[in-house]
């Protein structure tokens, strides 16, 4: 693609690292909720360095990284000519693949554990789909919080390798789908409160037994639905537990409060804080290429791939 010249508010960049996310396979398949015209770049999510700057840019600079405000910018490219108002910078003191992972599924995860129940230290969050990058910044972020997760994973070959990773960030139990309907989570409710927070990445049978586990009056939001199932409410958890069904998309937050600088920028700079710490780390990683995009695509298609695919130019 030829670049535009910069204009007086636009910014040139250099993309370093675009990650492969399942939102970005659905928007290539038809299937996402916002499709952009085509032709188009795809990805939604990645960090790149700013190269120069237009006459009336103020609060960019050559040399700082940005990241995307909002989906369909189009990362999985070299270069790109984009508005100042389509980006936000970055601290660039944090990891690569931190910042280049950070739109998106830590943002999802801060928003789901602040904005749906008041939840204190001693408080419990239930979550499917926890070795997900959502489930994994869930894990990280409450652990910061001293709020304790159970933290629900499908059976797998390595699934001793993989309970000893989630534990390792912070989680406090770790637990496969079959349990969910067996005697166990009697005992395991004996250690700690029931959860006010059932967090859905998957749908299907999944979603209606983390409902069955909330306490009175809690919530299930719902982010994601791998299991391609709806979500089953049984008539007794509306009734008698009057449970709150909702569902959270960060896309839609963005734009709901893109005009408050603030919001964004607050969350962002929290979550880098937990970086610097070491409390709040990227997913793990597998570094390909650009030019190797077709094996990246393939790669992150296929089932139990604990490595998000990050493409680095």
């Amino acid at each position: 693609m030829a670049l535009p010249s910069v204009g007086a508010k636009s910014v040139l960049v250099k993309l370093l690292a675009a990650p492969i996310n399942p939102s970005d396979i659905n928007m290539i398949q038809g299937s996402y909720a916002i499709l952009p015209d085509l032709p188009a770049v795809g990805g939604n999510e990645g960090v790149a360095q700013i190269l120069e700057v237009g006459s009336q840019v103020k609060a960019l600079r050559p040399g700082d990284w940005v990241i995307p405000r909002d989906a369909g910018l189009g990362t999985w490219r070299t270069a790109a000519v984009l508005a100042e108002d389509d980006v936000i910078s970055l601290p660039n003191d944090i990891p690569l693949f931190s910042a280049a992972t950070l739109g998106v599924n830590p943002c999802t995860a801060f928003r789901m554990l602040s904005d749906f129940e008041e939840l204190k230290p001693g408080d419990t969050v239930i979550q499917n789909a926890a070795n997900s990058g959502v489930g994994q910044a869930v894990i990280q972020i409450a652990a910061a919080r001293g709020i304790q997760t159970i933290n629900v994973v499908r059976d797998r070959p390595d699934l001793t390798q993989l309970i000893d990773r989630l534990k390792a960030m912070g989680a406090s139990h770790v637990i496969k789908e079959e349990t969910l309907r067996r005697h166990e989570m009697k005992e395991l409710f004996k250690t700690c409160p029931r959860p006010k927070l059932a967090l859905n990445g998957v749908g299907g049978k999944s979603a209606t037994e983390l409902l069955r586990h909330l306490q009175v009056g809690g919530s299930m939001v719902t982010y994601g639905g791998m299991a391609k199932q709806p979500v089953t409410v049984p008539v007794s958890a509306l009734i008698f537990k009057n449970v709150k069904v909702k569902g959270f998309w960060v896309t839609q937050w963005k734009r709901t409060h893109s005009q408050d600088e603030g919001a964004l920028r607050g969350m962002l700079d929290e979550l880098c804080s937990l970086i610097r710490q070491g409390k709040l780390t990227a997913p793990a990683c597998s570094e390909v290429g650009l030019q190797d995009f077709r094996k990246a695509l393939d790669t992150a298609m296929q089932p139990f791939t604990s490595a998000k695919q990050v493409l680095v130019v």
